[in-house]
């Protein structure tokens, strides 16, 4: 690729970056991204064949960064489990709040079920791998050998964190002054989690 092609390539992703977060994923035509981007709406498509693909080169680097992030944190065998889920909840925040313009379009647009085995999308591939590392650690936390009972309790954590990220994604403070006031809420929130979840597995027993 040439750089004035790499150059048009680049300024459609900027384009499809602005109006994505501006207007959401759904509202926004291919056609409007290339006004934007200062190309014709046939040339958009000699880069990107729709806005699946656009969405899916926006997206992936920042979810398999996310991804590696979690599943190095889940790995980690020194770390106690509450402390994982702890830092796992930290991190996931933080590259929410890092991404607060575009984060609902790289973690909601055209998703789709979290269960589902395998996806058609290489973008909703990566999502379930996250959430998987949600799953696994929520089940080492709470002991839980049911796949449906896991996939149940970590859809609340997901649900608690944002929940946390309706409130702060559009606080004006930065990230890292956000995350030092808050963690010991963040973390406080990781705490009352596992210990409803106990309780609730306990009266269920009984």
């Amino acid at each position: 690729m040439g750089k004035r092609s790499e150059e048009t390539r680049q300024a459609i992703l900027l384009a499809a970056t602005k109006l994505f977060s501006k207007k959401g994923y759904e509202a926004v035509t291919m056609r409007e991204i290339a006004k934007e981007a200062g190309c014709s709406h046939t040339t958009i498509y000699l880069y990107f064949k729709d806005k699946i693909s656009l969405l899916q080169q926006l997206s992936m680097p920042s979810l398999q960064h996310l991804y590696q992030q979690l599943k190095e944190i889940s790995s980690d065998e020194s770390i106690a489990s509450a402390e994982k889920l702890k830092a796992m909840s930290r991190q996931y925040l933080s590259f929410c709040l890092e991404n607060q313009n575009m984060y609902s379009v790289f973690i909601n647009a055209r998703s789709g079920r979290v269960d589902e085995e395998n996806p058609s999308l290489e973008v909703n591939q990566i999502r379930n791998m996250i959430f998987k590392e949600l799953i696994n650690a929520v089940s080492e936390c709470l002991e839980i050998k049911d796949s449906e009972t896991a996939l149940a309790y970590t859809r609340i954590y997901y649900y608690s964190l944002n929940g946390i990220l309706t409130t702060y994604a559009y606080m004006h403070e930065s990230v890292e002054e956000l995350m030092e006031r808050l963690t010991p809420t963040f973390d406080l929130m990781a705490e009352t989690f596992i210990l409803g979840c106990i309780e609730k597995m306990k009266k269920g027993e009984s």
